[in-house]
């Protein structure tokens, strides 16, 4: 079945387009994708945690509740005269600030037995005067909760209490504090969370107290974790405020709470509520008057202080004095221990002192209802970029621009958290863009494939099959147009076949000729080379085009080695045939090459042109007349520095009149032995000496290696120059060069 470009178009489009509405759906809250909410939420506690300042506020105390006072002064709950005792140690001696309790104090206090002993003065003892008379003298002293009262008395005190939205058995249970506003008359009551049933303080506990506020949340994540929290609930017509917002409230004396409301995202005619005004400080909310927890780290952002240190009176006055001190546990048996974004077990007294503390500094973080409106722009941008970019660059550049924009909508994320804290989605634009990005990559994938055999078709008629193949493969741009670029050409040649083939019959000498060019041909292959082209015996290749490769040099040094390995098995297999033994010179040379489509309008070769290809085929010449298998240029071995080279000579090849120095690679660095390293030190001393026409001396180390390697060419060569330098010294100026006059 074939399908056209067009149709692979349009269905890309209509992917991304469908794709794109569903998250917008999502984010315009009319469609619930739960995946994308649990992503949403793992990205916001990274962020957080990230972004946390990560310090401690010493405005805030937590009175802790823990196993070591539940050791020293007993099980919870505590006797109301401890409780009395340890609040008028607050107020009396260590002078707090403002005091608040993340426990509820619902059940009289019967510790002391008064309830039996008022059963006695109504019953048995009716008539005892004495003991009648005892009864009213101990009273005050047995009545602990009347006690507790009395402490609370006068005093900047917060009571906790815990509502429910479920229906209890007995739906009231103590008394609530008084209502921070009716609901009647504010239509965005409807939308906060309505509670059916409540366990409060004791009414003479309440009623002594200045406030309270509800310390659970009816606002947990479907994870479990806590990072909002509401400051208002409705309950039977009334409004009633967090402990957070009520020890705020009472910090400042108790000051009135302005509502803000407005019109929500698609919503007409019916107010939502946006905020807290309390004496010109707008507290952000949502529509159910829920803020976001500003954690200020990890549990440890606040001091705390043992309540049976401070019962004891060890505590240092300065820890407590002036400060804003909440009574809450951390003991896990009490069961007041949260997950929440920055930790996994976290005490939920200190979820209320992080809001108090986002409160007091106004740095509470809101997601105002107009962000929605900017969150779909934004995945409408998305999508609108993903559709007009990627299908027109290339795949590598596709990931960069990918990259880019991954990192705009990021960056942009946290900008709005920082500086405008502003929390945005996160994980919704982001998996949109990796989607969109993905499909563009899947549908591209089967058109850049069309696209690329039709281009194989047409550069066939013109290179070599094997760049096809390498182009196919690639995610360069590549163009037949002629260009200058630095690339590494290689000329390797077979020697004496003339002399070879004369004694061959023409079929025998082509199957020897192609048992030659095969393995070298697959080696240049496996060093990333391409062939321009055969010369009868001889092979052209070069590193550098039509992919860019920085490291042609290296590669081709490689090559040209690895052509010299595989030529010990050509000339076993050869001498298992019967066949002469063969031989193989090879010229390298790095330079400015021009490339490109280029012939005659009856044929077209895409090949290499230039000095430095004419140097390189010089230099492959130069091996017979030195002795070795390999010679590179100085341009080559500055390109290739990973490699140990042979100097042999300072030359001026036919053409050129500037002289170069040419080099033989003995291998990688590493595997050069100290032998081998010992006579390169020689050599170029040797070479130092000639250069500077002290003959002798030259003479002396030239003939101790010829000594030592006595079918080593190149060293009776310099033999023969320095004899004739010796009789004809050169003339003045001489820069040591010698000038080859054949190719």
């Amino acid at each position: 079945m074939k399908f056209s470009n067009k149709w692979f178009k349009s269905y890309r489009f209509l992917a991304c387009v469908l794709i794109t509405l569903l998250f917008m759906a999502h984010t315009a809250n009319w469609l619930h994708i739960p995946t994308l909410q649990r992503m949403e939420n793992i990205l916001y506690d990274l962020r957080l945690r990230t972004t946390v300042v990560n310090t401690v506020d010493p405005r805030i105390v937590i009175i802790d509740i823990d196993e070591e006072s539940l050791a020293k002064e007993g099980r919870w709950p505590w006797r109301r005269d401890k409780l009395a005792y340890l609040v008028d140690m607050l107020f009396d001696y260590y002078n707090v600030k403002l005091l608040g309790f993340d426990v509820v104090f619902s059940e009289p206090d019967t510790s002391a037995g008064v309830e039996l002993l008022e059963k006695l003065a109504s019953g048995p003892l009716q008539k005892d005067s004495n003991f009648l008379s005892t009864l009213e003298t101990m009273r005050p002293q047995l009545s602990y909760d009347d006690m507790f009262a009395k402490s609370l008395e006068n005093r900047p005190v917060v009571l906790g209490y815990f509502a429910s939205h479920k229906t209890e058995k007995t739906p009231q249970v103590g008394t609530l504090p008084p209502a921070l506003a009716s609901a009647d008359g504010h239509p965005f009551s409807s939308l906060l969370f309505t509670e059916k049933s409540y366990a409060a303080n004791l009414q003479k506990l309440q009623t002594a107290a200045t406030s309270g506020g509800f310390f659970n949340n009816p606002n947990v994540d479907e994870d479990g974790v806590y990072r909002r929290l509401p400051l208002l609930i409705h309950y039977d017509h009334q409004l009633y405020e967090a402990l957070s917002l009520a020890l705020y409230r009472t910090l400042l004396g108790m000051p009135e709470v302005k509502f803000i409301t407005g019109k929500g995202y698609g919503e007409t005619d019916s107010d939502r509520l946006e905020g807290l005004d309390i004496e010109g400080f707008q507290i952000p909310v949502d529509q159910s008057s829920t803020l976001l927890v500003p954690y200020r780290g990890r549990q440890g952002s606040f001091a705390y202080i043992s309540a049976t240190d401070v019962l004891n009176g060890v505590v240092a006055q300065e820890k407590l004095k002036d400060k804003i001190v909440i009574v809450g546990t951390t003991a896990a048996g009490l069961l007041d221990l949260r997950a929440t974004p920055v930790q996994n077990v976290y005490a939920g007294v200190e979820v209320h002192a992080n809001i108090l503390s986002g409160l007091l500094d106004q740095t509470i973080k809101s997601r105002p209802s107009y962000i929605i409106a900017v969150e779909l722009l934004e995945l409408l941008l998305v999508c609108v970029l993903a559709i007009l970019v990627f299908p027109h660059v290339s795949v590598f550049l596709s990931a960069i621009i990918f990259s880019l924009l991954l990192s705009a909508v990021i960056a942009f994320n946290f900008y709005c958290w920082m500086i405008w804290n502003i929390d945005t989605l996160l994980a919704t634009p982001v998996t949109l863009l990796t989607l969109l990005y993905g499909i563009q990559i899947f549908f591209g994938f089967f058109f850049e494939n069309r696209k690329k055999k039709q281009l194989g078709n047409i550069f066939g008629q013109y290179i070599p099959p094997e760049l096809v193949e390498q182009m196919s493969q690639s995610e360069e741009e590549f163009s037949l147009k002629g260009e200058s670029r630095e690339m590494t050409v290689l000329f390797s040649d077979v020697r004496g076949f003339t002399t070879i083939s004369e004694g061959m019959e023409p079929q025998e000498l082509c199957e020897l000729i192609n048992d030659i060019l095969t393995p070298v041909t697959r080696v240049i292959h496996e060093h990333k080379g391409t062939i321009d082209k055969y010369i009868g015996d001889a092979i052209m290749a070069f590193w550098g085009a039509p992919m860019h490769n920085p490291q042609h040099a290296s590669y081709a040094v490689k090559a040209g080695l690895a052509i010299l390995q595989a030529l010990k098995t050509i000339q076993k297999d050869f001498k298992a045939k019967g066949w002469p033994e063969v031989d193989i010179g090879i010229g390298l040379n790095t330079g400015k090459m021009s490339v490109g489509n280029m012939g005659s309008q009856f044929r077209i070769a895409y090949t290499i042109m230039g000095d430095a290809v004419n140097l390189g085929s010089r230099l492959e010449g130069l091996t017979k007349q030195y002795g070795v298998k390999m010679i590179v240029s100085e341009s080559t071995l500055l390109a290739a520095p990973e490699f140990t080279y042979r100097e042999l000579d300072k030359v001026r090849v036919k053409g050129k009149h500037k002289p170069i120095t040419i080099y033989e690679p003995l291998g990688v660095t590493e595997d050069i032995g100290p032998e081998q390293l010992q006579i390169l030190e020689l050599l170029n001393q040797g070479l130092h000496h000639y250069r500077q026409q002290q003959w002798t001396s030259a003479q002396l180390i030239f003939e101790q290696l010829a000594q030592r390697y006595p079918h080593d060419k190149l060293y009776s060569i310099y033999l023969e120059r320095i004899a004739y330098y010796l009789e004809s010294p050169p003339e003045a100026g001489w820069d040591g060069a010698f000038t080859h006059t054949s190719k």
